[in-house]
């Protein structure tokens, strides 16, 4: 076997088992509560740490991470990656304890998963990149794309049927992945320069660090309830830990103009290509970051129940009918990847963003009770888009810096990929949270009225919001949840006709979606405007430029001369 294809596997089920590990989770949250004992309506702060935990510790540590293995070898990182992600795939397996204390352990588990998937997930890319030349790294990173997505797909679907068995082998099934990839990992060879005298970057650790978890942290608790606000955006710590956060970032890159040996290199940015590329990159992630928990909220909440799919069942069909999103994406990323090596990066991955705006809209547009038709056309577009502007923009970043710096920029684009995702989740997160408390108590007290059930409407107007929905999410009907709670004096004087329609399937989607879709369109419409920004950005990079090394280049020059980048212009 080539050396190239070796690197390629490698990476393939890195990036595979890092993916799967993703969204298993998510189709697999009901079990998971239900197997450590927790009470869906009173668990929004676990959901949302074990959904964004795993993201938050993996952002602030990839940039760190990537200039670590420029200067200590981008393969053993790499290869302790994959260790230290097994290990906490087993700890998972095993976690010991139920309620409160299991919740935690969970999330504890999962930042060290995080801890794992940023060593290779800041190598991935500059593996790939040392291993093909320029004129086959399209398709590479193509192919890396597919094994991302395909494992978002794999991970739904694997989720929602080992989840019916033990809760336990949903974190099971990472082990063999990551002991294989440990083993297989040993027959990569460093093939790039390692960056000579270089220091760890203190200073700028410190400060990114500090200032990426305090943001993402603020982010996060500001989802939650505080007082008697439905959100926690003027809880005092929040607002504390973002502006320390904030102020530690725009410390930041004063810290890196000034020391010896910077972890964010800024002088990279200097290259055209890298700049707009990046920058270009960092907006699409932001704008469709948040958007497959938005669809799977969409379907798992309202739309499945509404078409008589019961809640139990929601998790696993969202999965399926989520399939034309991972298709568009698993067609385009080689296709375009192929292509972006003839023609260039530049009008493939400008389009590609031009198409995931169009679905935006098309999503915008969709009415709550949607033909599946119309959905899975502007999930598939969704797709297309994606995979076009994905592979050639990656290409393009990592064809742009000489071989010792490629792990550092590999941790770049992971860092700002990554960064954007968690805080696209928090912001339309926050923007369909705050519409439904605003519009849930009169569509409640609507529908009760409706069904002449107006004297519940004190007590079931009072369901949090977002209780309501996650619950909804976590495939249970939280009427079922709330009537428990009901002393049986109330209850047993409820009509059974009334009863019937409050328990059924489709009456509490139907109140929800009045609140739920104004504020699902706003959030589409946002990710819109953010895309079209970032097809313009995409557009300025200009045409493709490729760093070739020179044979006689001294290793250990940590700044980049303009004069020594050789361009390589090719007519689109």
């Amino acid at each position: 076997m080539e050396y190239k294809w070796t690197a390629m596997s490698n990476t393939f089920i890195a990036t595979l088992m890092a993916s799967i590990n993703t969204y298993i989770i998510l189709i697999a949250l009901p079990a998971i509560f239900n197997g450590i004992h927790i009470d869906p309506l009173n668990s929004f702060q676990y959901l949302l740490w074990i959904l964004m935990g795993y993201g938050l510790v993996t952002a602030t540590l990839l940039l760190s991470f990537g200039r670590l293995s420029d200067m200590y070898g981008r393969v053993k990182m790499f290869r302790l990656g994959f260790l230290i992600f097994t290990v906490g795939s087993i700890l998972l397996y095993l976690t010991p304890s139920t309620g409160d204390a299991g919740a935690i352990e969970i999330i504890v588990f999962r930042l060290v998963q995080g801890v794992g998937a940023a060593f290779f997930l800041a190598n991935s890319a500059a593996i790939i990149t040392d291993a093909f030349p320029s004129s086959e790294r399209g398709k590479a990173l193509g192919i890396n794309i597919v094994a991302a997505i395909a494992g978002n797909f794999l991970g739904l679907v694997i989720g929602g049927v080992l989840a019916v068995f033990n809760w336990r082998y949903v974190f099971l099934i990472s082990i063999p992945f990551g002991l294989i990839g440990t083993i297989w990992s040993f027959k990569l060879k460093e093939l790039s320069k390692k960056a000579l005298k270089t220091k760890i970057d203190i200073w700028g650790n410190f400060t990114f660090v500090l200032g990426i978890t305090l943001i993402l942290v603020g982010i996060t608790y500001g989802l939650l309830p505080y007082g008697n606000s439905p959100m926690g955006w003027n809880n005092p710590w929040v607002i504390a830990a973002m502006i320390i956060g904030l102020f530690s970032l725009i410390l930041f890159p004063f810290i890196e103009n000034r020391v010896e040996s910077p972890m964010f290199r800024l002088d990279l940015f200097r290259i055209r290509s890298f700049a707009f590329a990046n920058i270009a990159g960092l907006l699409g992630s932001l704008g469709r970051g948040g958007l497959m928990f938005m669809l799977i909220l969409l379907l798992q909440g309202i739309w499945l129940p509404l078409h008589g799919y019961s809640y139990a069942s929601t998790p696993f069909w969202a999965g399926i009918y989520m399939l034309p999103l991972t298709a568009g994406i698993v067609i385009m990323g080689p296709l375009s990847g192929v292509l972006s090596d003839i023609y260039g990066p530049r009008w493939i991955s400008t389009g590609g963003m031009i198409i995931v705006t169009t679905s935006f809209i098309m999503f915008a547009a969709l009415p709550i009770n949607f033909n599946f038709g119309e959905f899975a056309f502007a999930e598939f577009l969704m797709g297309i888009g994606s995979g076009m502007f994905s592979t050639p923009n990656t290409a393009s970043i990592m064809n742009s810096v000489p071989s010792e710096d490629r792990g550092v920029a590999s941790g770049m684009i992971s860092t700002l990929r990554n960064t954007a995702g968690t805080a696209s989740m928090a912001i339309f997160f926050t923007i369909v949270i705050v519409g439904i408390t605003q519009r849930f108590p009169d569509a409640m007290l609507s529908s009760l009225t409706s069904i002449g059930a107006v004297n519940l409407a004190p007590v079931l107007s009072n369901i949090p919001p977002t209780a309501a929905l996650f619950s909804a999410f976590l495939g249970y009907n939280p009427v079922n949840a709330i009537l428990i709670t009901f002393p049986p004096s109330i209850v047993t004087h409820i009509p059974n006709s009334i009863l019937n329609t409050l328990t059924g399937i489709t009456w509490f989607p139907s109140t929800l979606a009045n609140a739920f879709l104004p504020s699902l369109q706003t959030s589409f419409i946002i990710g819109a405007i953010i895309s079209a920004i970032a097809a313009i950005l995409s557009a300025l990079r200009g045409e493709r430029y490729i760093h070739e090394d020179k044979v006689n280049k001294d290793s250990s020059k940590s700044k980049i001369d303009p004069q020594e980048l050789e361009i390589v212009e090719k007519s689109s």
